[in-house]
């Protein structure tokens, strides 16, 4: 049927945002590789302006929003702050460049911006193909389904006929293709294009049901003011590795943009914390820790940054899991346990490099 609606009570399910899992459209997916390799010099260009230009999402709860006080905060807003600290020595020397899941991609290649940190997964296309290079993956996703109760769905396979709110020029839009294509069903597509857009459609019963990442989906829940009428369906379709790229063709940029995300995640694992950095920084048993700091070692000259960088870095917002627990966590308004991405060695996948 064209709504699903018209069976049973439509399912509005706007769940809001995700934005991790946009893909390619098609006319992106034809840019020569070239076309995006940077020049070099991204480290001098950013220290000559003064100021990193990192683009976000342009609202996403608990990934990219403005505070009480009007500043931009966040999962991925973090990072940011991450980045300029140990550039800069200043986390508040950023400016945030707002994108769609359409204009992100050029926005990168184009110069517009120095790093993309908004929910984008790493895929063999975007790698390749468009000419970037991921740093490494900060959240380990997937793509999942929210609709209200009133429907009487338990399931993703019992949505034959529906109508799904999906962002174009998203991976999720290609995932869902394929979802309904191997389970033999029918769906109407009902495109939008940003976080608030999906948001909106789907509290407005223009769809009845909305698909993104899981972590989008809890982010557009959690603003309802009848969460409790809505569910997220059980199944995941998909794997979405989210995080942070840059252009190719400049590799020492690219090692600083890996390493200040390594260094956030193996500093959880050493359990350096924003509250005893001070601390650890008079000395400690483990040469690890100690290279990480820089009161030991050459690791900020192999960057050409100061052997503190990865100390301002820290202390920007924390390491990985403070800034989860602050903006993601069980605590927050999105819920989110850890699941994949807690430590590896503490029932997740997540992990660093060595810091040697």
């Amino acid at each position: 049927m064209k709504r699903f609606s018209i069976m049973i009570a439509a399912v509005a399910l706007g769940f809001g945002v995700v934005a991790c899992d946009e893909a390619p459209k098609e006319s992106e997916s034809k840019t020569p590789p070239t076309s995006n390799v940077a020049s070099g010099g991204t480290l001098d260009d950013v220290k000559k302006r003064g100021v990193l230009q990192c683009g976000i999402n342009t609202g996403l709860a608990g990934f990219a929003y403005t505070d009480d006080s009007g500043k931009w905060a966040g999962f991925d807003v973090a990072y940011c702050r991450a980045l300029a600290a140990a550039v800069l020595g200043d986390p508040d020397k950023v400016k945030y460049v707002n994108l769609t899941g359409k204009n992100r991609f050029p926005a990168l290649a184009s110069g517009e911006i120095d790093v993309l940190s908004r929910n984008t997964t790493w895929t063999f296309s975007r790698d390749v193909k468009l000419g970037f290079t991921f740093i490494g993956v900060s959240y380990y996703d997937g793509q999942g389904f929210i609709g209200r109760k009133k429907l009487g769905v338990k399931s993703a396979k019992e949505l034959d006929g529906a109508s799904i709110c999906i962002q174009t020029g998203t991976t999720t839009e290609l995932n869902l293709a394929d979802f309904f294509r191997v389970n033999k069903i029918k769906y109407e597509p009902v495109p939008i294009e940003t976080n608030e857009e999906a948001r909106k459609a789907y509290l407005a019963e223009r769809c009845d049901v909305y698909t993104t990442d899981a972590s989008g989906l809890a982010a557009t829940k959690s603003t309802f003011s009848d969460a409790a009428n809505h569910m997220v369906f059980p199944e995941i379709i998909s794997k979405e590795p989210l995080g942070p790229l840059v252009r190719q063709g400049d590799d020492a940029w690219a090692d600083i943009a890996r390493w200040t995300l390594n260094a956030l995640i193996n500093a959880e694992e050493y359990g350096v914390t924003s509250a005893n950095i001070d601390q650890m920084l008079k000395g400690t048993k483990n040469p690890e820790i100690n290279r990480m700091l820089g009161t030991e070692g050459t690791l900020g000259e192999m960057l050409g940054l100061p052997k503190d960088w990865a100390v301002k870095a820290l202390k920007a917002g924390g390491n990985y899991g403070e800034i989860f627990d602050r903006y993601l966590g069980e605590k927050t308004p999105l819920g989110l346990s850890r699941g994949l991405n807690a430590l590896w060695n503490n029932g997740g996948i997540l992990y660093a490099p060595p810091m040697r």
